[in-house]
């Protein structure tokens, strides 16, 4: 159970009737939602606003007109500034240095991220809000770069759509666990709809519960001419940890198979060695082995 908890995180695809109309993989976006190429759009020019390259073009650009106002040549100005003659030229026939910032937005280099943009818009709109997740979509569809690089291109989108909503966190292990060792009509509707649910959604915990329900019934039946057939189906799905329970049985098949089928029983035995144990617990120390004895057969 705890090896495929996570299972339980994931949102089904199952719509949850079949009956109602054909759900649509990309949900229609109203006209209040936001638009998330318009989104990045924007973040990428706010960017570009703000970086360093937008910086130091505002910073040459007054340099330069500062010289040229005062008179100094186009080749000096590059020798003062260090900057090649047509770099000096551009920035001298500039009207304002929001043209010279134009044309770097325009042609500002690629990101890695570019070609993988739609695919990233796309799982957004559908809800799919975990950077986590679509990053290791990208990267199975290609993508070389970074985790942060992608976490930057998502971070507009959370603030223009607000925090993605809370998901409901699946019921604990030992809760779950709880379930499948019971019978199934001993638990009342929400928890067998819940178990219901946990079934639909990971196959592996689905083979469990059938295989428990079976040794149970097996066990209280004293049914151990089904041991075999329920070893061979337990061995036949992908299920280490029962694989690991079944080995067990086989290492001492022949009381198990007994202990499945006939009405004795150790209890009593077992009863009678843990009685011992708490009696030489309590004189410890205390008494001989003549009082230990004569207290282990006393009746009471």
């Amino acid at each position: 159970m705890t090896r495929h908890h996570p299972c339980l995180t994931v949102p089904t695809t199952e719509p949850a009737d079949q009956t109602a109309a054909e759900p649509t993989v990309e949900p229609a976006r109203s006209e209040s939602s936001p638009d998330l190429e318009q989104i990045a759009a924007q973040e990428a020019q706010r960017q570009a606003e703000q970086g360093r390259l937008v910086e130091r073009t505002r910073q040459r650009y007054d340099q330069v007109q500062a010289l040229r106002a005062d008179g100094v040549g186009i080749k000096a100005i590059g020798r003062q500034l260090g900057l090649a003659r047509e770099t000096v030229r551009r920035f001298a026939r500039a009207d304002s240095v929001e043209d010279l910032l134009a044309t770097a937005r325009v042609g500002s280099r690629p990101s890695i991220l570019d070609p993988f943009t739609a695919h990233l818009d796309q799982r957004w709109s559908e809800g799919c809000t975990s950077a986590t997740q679509l990053f290791a979509e990208v990267k199975a569809l290609g993508y070389s770069g970074t985790y942060a690089t992608l976490r930057g291109y998502l971070r507009p989108f959370r603030t223009a759509t607000g925090p993605a909503p809370t998901p409901v966190r699946p019921p604990k292990v030992r809760t779950i666990t709880g379930w499948i060792l019971r019978r199934f009509t001993d638990l009342d509707p929400d928890e067998q709809n819940n178990l219901g649910d946990i079934r639909r959604r990971c196959p592996h915990l689905d083979a469990v519960v059938g295989h428990v329900a079976a040794f149970g019934d097996m066990l209280t039946g004293r049914h151990g001419h089904r041991l075999d057939a329920w070893i061979a189906a337990v061995e036949a799905d992908d299920l280490p940890e029962l694989h690991s329970y079944a080995n067990g049985l086989k290492r001492d098949y022949d009381a198990v198979r007994n202990g499945l089928t006939l009405a004795h029983s150790s209890g009593a035995v077992e009863g009678q060695v843990n009685r011992i144990k708490m009696l030489k617990r309590q004189m410890f120390g205390r008494a001989n082995l003549d009082l230990l004895r004569k207290r282990i057969l006393h009746p009471t």
